[in-house]
């Protein structure tokens, strides 16, 4: 039996590098030029330069180098083979010192030109900066003049050609998103139409009379009618623009910055009293306080929809005919039932109590024992 020959495996040839990741460089310098001028990609060309200019330039002048348009580092393919040859830190000959002083008078071309780049730069900024813009109210008034006041003046020319047209200034002011400001300049227009209008009609004013004397009677009361109309729209606007003018509601404190000034006693050994956290206070509608000082209990109430406030160390929102405070002869006595009870079983023990109840001035001082707060 014949012995198989053995096949040789057949080596696949390693596909060869290119780009900055193939760069012969150990071939020496004037075959990594000509390898650059080939092989490099014009990205890499110019990140080879942006790389050189900011090792051996300060940040000022590679702003300014940075600033020349993208052909001038990619069309010299020497320049960069160069740049990157120094930036590798590779060995220097009398080519490659040749080269060098090359790129760097090309390095000061660059720096020339785009320091006045950058000068014209800053000029067409300034010059930016100089135009001129309009105020709102310009504004405003450069839309009336171009909008309203030309169906305004449309009318007008209708009417001297003798037509019978109206204007719905209700409708043109919404069609043009006009403003309810926008009225009255169209109302001096319109109210000295009406003047000369009534005038002419009821002969008050000789003048009036002769210069609308072509214009009879019925279309004088009409032109009359069509002008109030118009005014009782520029009433209707006006009004509509109050009605959905947004009310601008007080913003509320978050709870933290509410009481984060608050002076309050935390713990009275005395009482063997531990007070709550103030910032359960904010939006709570019932409160007891204790005055370790005075011996003085109060009862805080809200009928706020959003509860209890805080400004600085004093309460806010709290109801002063409901609310009441009383001094305890035998704290330890009544304190259980503020801390364990319900509001109305506290009110029962309250009415047994002989001192004099008054009304609390919502001050919370380093003496106060912050006891309890509820929903109700």
């Amino acid at each position: 039996m014949a012995i198989p020959k053995k096949r040789k495996k057949k080596l696949v040839p390693r596909k060869a590098k290119s780009g900055l990741g193939g760069v012969p460089h150990d071939k020496g310098f004037m075959v990594t030029q000509n390898y650059f001028h080939f092989e490099v990609a014009r990205k890499d060309l110019i990140g080879c330069l942006y790389a050189y200019v900011r090792t051996n330039f300060v940040k000022k002048d590679a702003q300014a180098i940075f600033a020349n348009p993208d052909y001038k580092f990619f069309n010299y393919t020497h320049h960069a083979a160069i740049a990157w040859w120094l930036t590798m830190g590779l060995t220097k000959d009398d080519k490659v010192i040749y080269w060098e002083n090359a790129l760097n008078r090309y390095m000061q071309e660059l720096l020339e030109s785009g320091k006045l780049l950058l000068e014209e730069k800053k000029a067409k900024a300034k010059d930016t900066d100089k135009v001129v813009s309009l105020s709102p109210m310009q504004r405003l008034q450069s839309k009336i003049d171009r909008t309203i006041m030309q169906d305004i003046l449309d009318l007008e020319d209708q009417w001297m050609d003798d037509e019978k047209t109206t204007l719905d200034v209700y409708a043109q002011f919404q069609k043009h998103s006009l403003p309810g400001s926008a009225t009255a300049q169209v109302r001096g227009i319109l109210e000295g139409w009406l003047s000369d209008y009534s005038d002419a009609y009821n002969k008050t004013c000789p003048d009036a009379v002769e210069g609308y004397a072509h214009i009879k009677r019925p279309e004088l009361n009409r032109r009359i009618k069509a002008i109030q109309d118009m005014l009782s729209d520029l009433d209707r606007i006006k009004n509509a623009a109050k009605a959905k003018r947004a009310v601008r509601m007080p913003k509320t404190k978050a709870a933290d910055k509410q009481v984060s000034r608050v002076q309050y006693k935390k713990e009275d050994n005395e009482y063997k009293l531990v007070s709550i956290p103030p910032i359960q206070v904010i939006g709570k509608h019932r409160l007891y306080t204790f005055d370790t000082k005075g011996r003085v209990i109060k009862e805080f109430v809200s009928t706020a929809v959003n509860g209890f406030q805080m400004s600085g160390s004093t309460l806010k929102d709290f109801d002063t005919v409901n609310s009441r405070c009383v001094r305890l002869r035998r704290p330890n006595d009544f304190l259980p039932f503020v801390l364990g009870k319900t509001p109305n079983q506290i009110d029962k023990e309250w009415k047994n109590l002989t001192t004099k109840t008054t009304v609390p001035n919502g001050r919370i001082n380093k003496d106060t024992i912050i006891l309890r707060v509820m929903d109700k």
